[in-house]
């Protein structure tokens, strides 16, 4: 990716998901956006309203952090959140189907919801959860997304038991279809490693250390 004359800051996806998170964090998540103009606020499903009360752009998680809820759930879920106030949805693919080899059913539950959320005015980003796939997997999940018609192809949770590396952001760009981007998470907590991340291919960080990469 090209980074030049792109701000960090407008990369950066701004988060809070941890389950124990109050209320008066997620205001000061959202202030702190507004103040760094940040890309978006990403937080958990309880906080939306709240949230696209105070920021213009929030993103929110679906069947997360496992994946395994069922399609229907996971398309009710983002309708409702989308319509609580959420513009982004990161859904979690099924892993379990894909390492059981139905790829046909986890391309149908992404393309359920991505066509679900865009009837809403919403986009998608489909994590995919590297640390658990294999090379040959996550080429299947670039293929997977791609036709699902998906925004942001995602490298992980955060929750579970590794973040992005260089290596699978650049696998990740180099084999989605042009039209979908590619979104890093999990570990990146510092300026160096998310510029790299960028140049590998990223066009959204999804971080807690938001403030602290883009001070360097």
């Amino acid at each position: 990716m090209n980074t030049q004359g792109i701000s960090m800051n407008a990369l950066i996806d701004h988060t809070l998901l941890k389950p124990d998170c109050t209320a008066d964090q997620i205001r000061k998540l959202c202030a702190e956006a507004t103040e760094y103009a940040f890309a978006s606020v990403c937080v958990l499903p309880w906080w939306v309203e709240l949230s696209a009360q105070l920021f213009n752009n929030v993103c929110t998680v679906v069947g997360f952090p496992l994946g395994a809820n069922t399609t229907q759930t996971k398309v009710a879920e983002a309708v409702a959140l989308v319509r609580a106030g959420a513009r982004e949805i990161d859904m979690v693919a099924s892993i379990t189907a894909l390492k059981s080899g139905q790829v046909d059913q986890v391309r149908a539950d992404i393309t359920a919801v991505v066509d679900a959320v865009a009837e809403h005015g919403g986009m998608v980003k489909v994590i995919i959860e590297t640390c658990l796939l294999t090379h040959d997997e996550k080429l299947v999940m670039c293929d997977v997304v791609s036709a699902a018609g998906a925004a942001y192809i995602k490298t992980s949770t955060g929750f579970s038991t590794g973040g992005a590396t260089l290596e699978d952001v650049a696998l990740l760009r180099k084999h989605v279809s042009s039209n979908v981007k590619v979104k890093a998470s999990g570990g990146i907590r510092d300026r160096a490693t998310a510029q790299a991340m960028a140049e590998a291919g990223a066009s959204r960080i999804g971080t807690s250390s938001g403030i602290a990469i883009v001070q360097g």
